[in-house]
């Protein structure tokens, strides 16, 4: 099974959750990460608190995945995806949206610790590596 990171998922890898690193070793070779949540992992690296070490980090992390950017037939999957759900009343956030747009393309399981912005997205696969 290959996997799409979630930006929560890389954060607790980052900063050294057991559970999550232990699941990183096992998955090596088979996880992938949004430009959308490389993004959000650099906004937290440059905030005024945020320690040296988690910008180094993010940094390293992009040699343990496959970095997938927002091209053309992701803005394509997303706007079906977004279009759908509008209709039925269910908004998603945008950042959320397209990360799931991007799992669905590729055919990627979403792991994310914040099941409950993705659950409402039909076809996506969601797998949480902080619970038991």
């Amino acid at each position: 099974m290959s996997l799409l990171l979630d930006t929560d998922t890389c954060s607790h890898y980052l900063r050294g959750a057991p559970r999550v690193h232990s699941r990183f070793i096992q998955h090596m070779g088979r996880l992938h990460l949004s430009s959308i949540s490389l993004g959000e992992l650099y906004t937290l690296a440059f905030r005024a608190k945020a320690s040296a070490t988690f910008l180094r980090g993010v940094q390293n992390l992009l040699h343990e995945v496959q970095l997938l950017t927002v091209d053309h037939d992701v803005a394509y999957q997303f706007g079906q995806v977004r279009a759908q759900l509008l209709d039925q009343g269910q908004p998603v956030a945008t950042a959320d949206l397209l990360i799931a747009a991007t799992a669905l393309l590729h055919g990627l399981t979403l792991v994310t610790h914040n099941v409950q912005d993705f659950q409402n997205i039909p076809g996506l696969q969601v797998v949480d590596w902080l619970v038991p």
